[in-house]
C-alpha cells in the first residue's frame, strides 16, 4: 500500500491510492467524511501538521474495536468496507457484494435514514440503523441486542407471572366458599397456564370426586363427578389426590388422557401436567392442565409457577372448606342454644324476645324456655300445664350461651322428676355448684303455669332475678313480691315462692336486667329503670302477648339508640279470653 504523504505534508494527496476497504471520501478530511467526523481538531489546532490525520491502520483499529457492526457501501449499494463486528454478525456482507443480497433483506436500501429498527436475524436480535456520508457512501450500523432482548423478555415474563399470582391471590381470597375458590382456580389456570384446566376435588359421598373444567373464551363452566375408575385413567391423578409430590410433565404420556378429561372440540392433548393442591394437613384436590399441539411444553420454569399457584389455590380451597365445616357446626350448635318456638298451652298466650349483647351473635347469656309435661304435644297441652323460665347467666357471648344452654337442658331433665318451682331451683343450684365450668352463676324466674277457671295460675320462684311484672285488666302494673338468692354461689338457696292469678286479658311479664339497666336516652348516660318499664307496660293494656313484647322491645331499642347494650330477654304470659 502506497501513501501520498511527504515529510512536510499535513494531508493526503487526492491522487494517492486508496487503501483496501476505505474509499477516498471516507479517508479525506476535506470532504467531511468518516474520519473528519470522528477526529475533530483539538482546541488551539495541531502543533505538528503530521499529527493532524491519524494513520490509516489506527483508523481501522478504532473501527474494528467498536462493538457495533459497521458496513459501508457506495452509491451503487455495493459493500466497500466492514469492521470485525459486522463480519461476525453478517458474514455474507463482504466487500464487493451487493447490499441487498448480502444482508438477506436485513440491509434494506429503503430503510429511513437515521432511524433504528429491531430485526430478528439468524437467531439473533439486531438493531439496524442507516446513515449517509457525503453523496457517495452509506453506512449501516448493526448492534447485537440479543442478550438485552432476552433480559427484557425475562423481566416481562417475570412481571406477567407476578401479576398473575397477585390476581390469583386477590380472586382466591375473595370468597370462603369452596366451590367458588375452585372455580377461580380453574378459570385462572385456563387463562394463564394452559389451554384447558380442570380442578378435581377430594372424593365425597360414594367416593365420587367433584370436578370443574374451564376453557378460555368459553363462559360456561363445566362440572361433574368421577369415580375411582375414572380417576385411575388420568396419569398422575390418583397420586395427586393422595397428596404425593407432582410428577414432571415430561414423564406423563398425553396419549393416555381419556376423552372425558378434555372439553368437546379441544382435540388431542400434546402436553399434560397434574399437580396436587396442598391443603390444611390433607390434600384439597388436584389441578390438571392440558396444552394443545400448538402449545409450548411445560418446562421447569412453568412447572415451578404451577406449583406456586397450586399451593395458593389449595390453601384457599382448604380454608374455605374448613370455614364451611365450622359454619355448619356452629349452625347446629347455635340452633340448640336459640330460643325455642313457644308452645301455646290451653288458656294462655305466650310470646318472647331475645337480643344478644354482641350484634353479630344470635346467642348470649340471657335465655328463656317453655317446657310442656312429658308426652304432651308441642302444639299445646290440654290441661294448660307448662313450666316457664327466663334467666341470665354470668358472662356474655358464646361462653355464656353454652352455660345458658346447660341450664335449660338441666331443667328439662329435672322436670322429668320434679315439677315444683322451688324444688327445681334447689336442684339446679346443686347442678351449678358441681359444674366444672368456672363462674357458673345464674339468676332466673321459674314459673309453673296451669289453667284455672277462666284464667291462669302461675306458681313463681325468683332466684336472684328481677321480679316479674303483672299488667292488670284496668291498666295498673304490679311487681310480684317474690325474692331469692342467685344460683351457683351458695349451697343453700333462699326462696320466697308466690302464686299469681291472671284474669282473662291480664299479662305477666318476665324480663332480664338488660332491659331496666340499659343506659341511653337523650344524654346516653341515663338508666332506663323499672319505672319506665312499668309505664311502658301499662300502655300495652289490651294488647296480645306478641304485641306487648314487640312494643317493649321497640322502646328499649329506641332508648339505646345504637349504643352498647347488654343481653335482653322478654317473655310475656297472657291469659286468654275476655273478662
Amino acid at each position: 500500500m502506497t501513501t501520498a504523504r511527504s515529510a512536510g505534508q499535513g494531508t493526503r494527496s487526492g491522487g494517492g491510492a486508496a487503501p483496501a476497504g476505505l474509499p477516498g471520501d471516507v479517508r479525506s478530511g476535506s470532504h467531511g467524511g468518516l474520519r473528519a467526523g470522528l477526529f475533530d481538531d483539538p482546541p488551539g489546532g495541531f502543533q505538528d501538521d503530521a499529527a493532524r490525520v491519524p494513520d490509516e491502520a489506527l483508523l481501522r483499529a478504532v473501527v474494528d474495536a467498536c462493538a457495533e457492526g459497521v458496513v459501508l457501501c457506495d452509491a451503487r449499494q455495493v459493500v466497500v468496507a466492514r469492521n470485525a463486528a459486522a463480519a461476525r454478525l453478517l458474514p455474507a456482507a463482504r466487500p464487493g457484494t451487493d447490499v441487498a443480497s448480502a444482508g438477506e433483506g436485513l440491509l434494506d436500501p429503503g430503510h429511513p435514514e437515521g432511524e433504528s429498527r429491531e430485526v430478528a436475524f439468524a437467531g439473533r436480535r439486531l438493531l439496524v440503523r442507516r446513515e449517509s456520508f457525503g453523496t457517495r457512501h452509506r453506512a449501516w450500523y448493526l448492534r447485537d441486542i440479543t442478550a438485552e432482548h432476552a433480559r427484557t423478555e425475562a423481566l416481562l415474563a417475570e412481571r406477567r407471572r407476578t401479576d398473575f399470582l397477585l390476581e390469583a391471590g386477590r380472586r382466591l381470597a375473595s370468597s370462603l366458599n369452596p366451590r367458588r375458590c375452585a372455580r377461580a382456580a380453574v378459570e385462572l389456570s385456563s387463562t394463564f397456564l394452559a389451554d384447558a384446566a380442570m380442578v378435581v376435588l377430594p372424593p365425597a359421598a360414594r367416593r365420587q370426586a367433584p370436578w370443574l373444567r374451564s376453557v378460555p373464551d368459553r363462559p360456561v363452566l363445566q362440572e361433574g363427578v368421577i369415580g375411582p375408575a375414572e380417576v385411575a385413567q388420568v396419569p398422575g391423578l390418583t397420586e395427586a389426590l393422595a397428596g404425593f409430590p407432582p410428577v414432571p410433565s415430561r414423564w406423563l404420556d398425553p396419549a393416555q388422557v381419556p376423552e372425558w378429561l378434555l372439553p368437546e372440540g379441544f382435540g388431542v392433548a400434546a402436553h399434560l401436567l397434574v399437580t396436587p393442591l396442598p391443603g390444611n394437613g390433607v390434600p384439597a384436590g388436584a389441578l390438571v392442565l392440558a396444552r394443545g399441539p400448538g402449545g409450548e411444553p411445560f418446562d421447569e420454569e412453568a412447572e415451578t409457577l404451577v406449583r406456586v399457584f397450586a399451593s395458593r389455590a389449595g390453601a384457599a380451597i382448604s380454608a374455605a372448606a374448613l370455614y364451611q365445616e365450622q359454619g355448619e357446626t356452629n349452625a347446629i350448635l347455635t340452633g340448640g342454644l336459640l330460643p325455642p318456638r313457644l308452645p301455646q298451652p290451653a288458656g294462655a298466650e305466650l310470646a318472647g324476645s331475645l337480643r344478644a349483647a354482641q350484634q353479630t351473635s344470635l346467642v348470649g347469656g340471657d335465655f328463656y324456655d317453655v317446657c310442656l309435661p312429658a308426652g304432651e304435644a308441642a302444639a299445646g297441652a290440654a290441661d294448660g300445664e307448662a313450666l316457664l323460665v327466663l334467666g341470665d347467666v354470668c358472662g356474655k357471648g358464646a361462653r355464656a350461651a353454652v352455660l345458658a344452654g346447660q341450664v335449660r337442658q338441666s331443667l328439662r331433665a329435672l322436670l322429668l322428676l320434679e315439677r315444683r318451682p322451688e324444688r327445681l331451683v334447689e336442684l339446679l343450684n346443686r347442678c351449678l355448684l358441681a359444674s366444672a365450668v368456672p363462674n357458673s352463676f345464674a339468676t332466673l324466674v321459674l314459673g309453673s303455669l296451669t289453667a284455672a277457671g277462666g284464667g291462669v295460675r302461675l306458681e313463681l320462684a325468683v332466684a336472684g332475678h328481677p321480679p316479674p311484672l303483672v299488667l292488670r285488666a284496668d291498666g295498673t302494673v304490679e311487681e310480684v313480691a317474690s325474692r331469692g338468692s342467685m344460683l351457683g354461689a351458695m349451697k343453700e338457696v333462699a326462696l320466697e315462692p308466690v302464686t299469681v292469678e291472671l284474669a282473662p286479658g291480664e299479662v305477666c311479664l318476665f324480663y332480664s336486667d338488660g332491659i331496666t339497666e340499659a343506659f341511653g336516652g337523650p344524654s346516653g348516660r341515663e338508666m332506663y329503670g323499672g319505672a319506665r318499664l312499668k309505664t311502658a307496660l301499662a300502655g300495652c293494656a289490651g294488647m296480645p302477648a306478641s304485641a306487648v313484647v314487640e312494643r317493649l322491645e321497640q322502646l328499649s331499642t329506641e332508648w339505646l339508640a345504637g349504643r352498647v347494650q347488654d343481653d335482653r330477654a322478654l317473655l310475656a304470659v297472657r291469659a286468654k279470653g275476655v273478662r
